[in-house]
């Protein structure tokens, strides 16, 4: 059984993805980050940097005591390696899906995310900031079209790469960005959509969708954090 500490972000989609793809059971613990729950001293046992998501397994395949891991990419591995599913074992096939995986932790997400904060949360709008980051974020979408181009999934087969990358596409239009413009990414973009696993993990997130607090309650919690709030 996991445990899934979870909040209806791109990141934490990646996770209900991937464990309803697999059918591993798991229970969410939701963590309303709008809320600051992601400050509470339990949770930053599990998750010291204070994000989600999180997770606690509960049965390792070492048989001994629970193993947490934090870190949307180090959890999509860890169960990878766990299932033996969607992370292949030959080495050619596995180094393409974690180039991949790792491009999305390191390019899409936070280009995407800075995307997100300038355009909505920032206290006053910022034209370089703003144009800065839709224009990064319409250069990793070509680059993720022309991959796509001769392939059906990011390597090969469906993987964690892709599962990393999905969600981060699912806001394009609050990204400020058209799927027409992508042909092979918005092909790729609807087969995964498609996918009965992804349509159960979305459906997991309606049961929180009315819990968000409103933009500046969220910008206070969320964007008001230094090095004096680690303790």
């Amino acid at each position: 059984m996991i445990d899934l500490y979870y909040w209806t972000t791109p990141n934490g989609h990646k996770i209900t993805m991937f464990l309803e793809e697999v059918e591993l059971p798991y229970t969410i613990i939701p963590v309303n980050i709008g809320a600051g729950e992601q400050f509470q001293p339990d949770f930053l046992q599990i998750s010291p940097n204070n994000r989600i998501p999180a997770i606690v397994d509960r049965e390792p395949v070492t048989g001994d005591e629970p193993i947490s891991v934090f870190e949307s990419g180090a959890i999509l591995v860890y169960l990878a390696e766990k299932t033996k599913k969607l992370l292949p074992e030959n080495v050619r096939e596995r180094a393409e899906v974690l180039q991949w995986l790792f491009w999305q932790m390191g390019g899409l997400g936070p280009m995407a995310g800075q995307n997100h904060h300038f355009n909505k949360y920032a206290p006053s709008k910022i034209d370089y900031a703003i144009n800065r980051y839709v224009n990064e974020t319409a250069r990793l979408y070509a680059v993720l079209n022309k991959r796509l181009a001769d392939r059906e999934f990011v390597a090969g087969d469906y993987s964690i790469a892709d599962i990393a990358a999905y969600p981060w596409i699912v806001p394009y239009e609050s990204q400020g960005q058209k799927l027409e413009d992508f042909p092979n990414l918005k092909r790729w973009f609807e087969a995964i959509k498609a996918r009965p696993a992804t349509i159960r993990a979305y459906q997991k997130a309606e049961a929180f969708k009315n819990q968000t607090l409103d933009v500046e309650k969220s910008r206070e919690i969320l964007f008001n954090q230094s090095a004096k709030t680690i303790r």
